[in-house]
């Protein structure tokens, strides 16, 4: 097997493991795949994985998401997909990146050296649109999405399978709307059948297990687990974009 091969199968599976409900892990499968293709053909590439196992992610967690919170979120991040098909070929993409890495950090500083009260915070309107537009911007440039997203949802502490499920719903929608998006800035998958196949298998082996994990595991832990996967996220993120700007 190929390192390009192993590389997608990895993808393929955090890819899987994000939809079950470990939603920042997600973000590390464009950065991996940007070894030997630019980060929005990988975009592009994965996506096909991406809804496939969305299917699933949704099947397994349409009971468990918060209303309140989709209202929000879905219609601002339908918003930031189509806002960034109009500047993402005018934008650096490692501008982007790092953005998305520095919001991730920042987040989790502010977590451990300003916790949170005890009170969970609630879903706000102005707050969603916000962070829900800004999901929208980095989900579409690198599928990075996760860290404006988990900066808004994460302080609500929302049980874990409402957060999961409301990850999961927030997302399938933001890929599908970037279907047509990829289609009319001139982005398409550059992995053919023969390699998509195999590689959503994986995907979707990866979301029962994402979902096997979030079900076993208390809310503190699953809190700090989500902190601690986007703060390693975030870092790599800032890392390659600091690389890429050089």
């Amino acid at each position: 097997m190929t390192l390009e091969m192993i590389l997608l199968v990895i993808a393929a599976f955090v890819v899987g493991l994000s939809k079950g409900g470990l939603a920042a892990a997600g973000a590390l499968a464009v950065p991996m795949l940007t070894i030997w293709m630019d980060p929005l053909t990988a975009a592009a590439s994965l996506l096909p994985v991406y809804i496939a196992s969305d299917i699933i992610a949704v099947a397994i967690y349409r009971k468990q998401p918060s209303w309140a919170n989709l209202r929000i979120l879905v219609p601002a991040s339908m918003a930031g997909v189509a806002l960034a098909a109009l500047v993402a070929p005018h934008v650096p993409v490692a501008a982007v990146t790092l953005l998305t890495g520095t919001i991730g950090l920042a987040y989790v500083a502010q977590s451990v050296l300003m916790p949170p009260p005890d009170v969970p915070h609630r879903a706000r309107l102005g707050r969603g649109l916000f962070w829900g537009l800004l999901t929208g911007v980095t989900s579409f440039i690198s599928h990075n999405g996760a860290p404006p997203f988990t900066a808004y949802v994460l302080p609500q502490k929302l049980p874990n399978l409402a957060f999961a499920g409301t990850a999961t719903i927030v997302f399938a929608v933001v890929n599908l709307c970037k279907l047509p998006a990829y289609h009319e800035i001139g982005l398409t998958g550059g992995l053919s059948l023969r390699m998509l196949v195999p590689l959503i298998g994986v995907a979707i082996a990866g979301a029962f297990a994402g979902r096997w994990i979030v079900g076993r595991l208390p809310q503190k832990v699953y809190s700090a687990v989500i902190r601690s996967l986007l703060g390693v996220v975030s870092a790599y993120l800032c890392v390659i974009a600091a690389i890429e700007l050089a």
